[in-house]
């Protein structure tokens, strides 16, 4: 091998090692960017499963007072019925 030819291999071999080492730094900038974005989904969804444990237990509390309306309304109908038939009973007199 003559000088150039060796000034030539070693030039190759050190532009080489830059582009690797140029890669190696872009492939780990695109991979922390990607966990980085990775994270934030995670904790979004963290967030979306305890609002909806919260929803839900809301939901429960919710459905509980309908239930107990629902009963007093049906005991003032019961109420209101017989008052109105004691009341049509007596009408006549």
């Amino acid at each position: 091998m003559s000088v150039d030819e060796k000034q030539l291999v070693s030039l190759f071999t050190s532009f080489k090692e830059e582009v690797i080492e140029a890669l190696d730094r872009r492939i780990g900038v695109v991979e922390e960017n990607f966990q980085h974005k990775l994270d934030l989904v995670v904790e979004g969804q963290q967030m979306l499963a305890e609002r909806m444990d919260w929803m839900e237990e809301r939901l429960g509390k919710v459905e509980e007072r309908l239930v107990r309306v629902e009963t007093k309304v049906d005991a003032v109908a019961v109420d209101l019925s017989a008052h109105r038939a004691d009341t049509e009973a007596h009408h006549g007199v």
